[in-house]
């Protein structure tokens, strides 16, 4: 691999979690004021498939099903990786505060490592179970300190949701592992959409048929295609170009970034304020995301960012 090219999966991987990082504040522009979170999430998923598919016909015609064996397993990667997901994401965003939001996000690795330890994959040592504490700490300290705020309607709501996002896609992550093994990530990301999409399409119907498109200001239509396309299908598709790149480590290690992004924009363009509690709270998951992370000395295990 070239310099160059690994210069360039660095930079696609920096600007993906960047659109993820703006993607925290832009949401709170146009959700619940214009669009309620399930029909946003309609839209984003649909198009963003219809997308990757679009890809798909103008490259090389790769093949594009699915072995039968492999199917239940995509459709539970649907359900936890898009649907579910997904659905708590927006909804739980649009409760709370987009550094909220970020920081509790960075929660997954944990979840991860604490799934990886029930299914007795991953080793019990003292680093991780301290690193364990201080991010659940963390966490804890965001969801319990009541502030009120005018971009939050229900902050313990939307913390919680945000964390049980984090949750479902710490179980997609382990059940996405063995298909990584079969398949392109750009065909697995196509395929999970695509069957997340009917997930959702009952569940999110009622509230994108109320949708009053009329409404919509150029600005607010901005903001809908920099959600859908920015900070869905391009942000995606960058991450699929550092994976296949970079390391899996190298390119998880850029999710610090985002709690940075979402914080800097939420701060200038939606006057979200700082707080002792936030920048401790920040300390103690940071710390323990890292420890949780880090190489053992022992064994060398590290737990993939997701």
């Amino acid at each position: 691999m070239t310099t160059f090219t690994t210069r360039k999966a660095h930079w696609a991987v920096l600007a993906a979690n960047l659109l993820f990082g703006i993607n925290f504040s832009v949401v709170k522009i146009i959700s619940p004021g214009v669009i309620q979170p399930f029909a946003l999430n309609l839209v984003r998923v649909i198009i963003t498939a219809s997308l990757f598919w679009l890809l798909w016909l103008a490259g090389p015609h790769a093949g594009a099903g699915i072995r039968r064996a492999d199917l239940p397993r995509f459709l539970l990667c649907a359900l936890t990786g898009v649907a579910i997901n997904q659905l708590l994401f927006i909804k739980g965003l649009t409760l709370t505060t987009p550094i909220h939001a970020a920081l509790l996000m960075l929660g997954t690795p944990v979840f991860i490592l604490l799934l990886a330890w029930a299914f007795r994959s991953e080793p019990v040592r003292p680093q991780k179970l301290v690193g364990l504490a201080l991010a659940i700490g963390g966490a804890l300290l965001l969801i319990l300190t009541r502030e009120s705020s005018a971009i939050a309607s229900n902050m313990m709501l939307g913390d919680v949701l945000v964390l049980l996002n984090a949750i479902t896609y710490s179980f997609y992550f382990n059940l996405v592992k063995p298909l990584m093994q079969r398949y392109q990530p750009i065909h697995i990301i196509r395929w999970v959409f695509t069957l997340g999409f009917l997930y959702m399409l009952p569940v999110c119907w009622p509230e994108f048929a109320q949708t009053n498109w009329s409404t919509f200001t150029l600005p607010q239509l901005g903001a809908l295609a920099f959600v859908v396309l920015g900070a869905t299908f391009f942000a995606y598709l960058f991450n699929i170009y550092g994976l296949q790149h970079l390391s899996a480590s190298a390119t998880g290690a850029y999710i610090y970034l985002q709690p940075l992004f979402s914080a800097i924009i939420s701060i200038l363009f939606l006057g979200e304020e700082t707080a002792v509690y936030k920048a401790v709270a920040a300390v103690l998951i940071f710390a323990g995301v890292y420890l949780v992370n880090r190489r053992d000395q022992a064994g060398g295990e590290k737990v993939p960012e997701g």
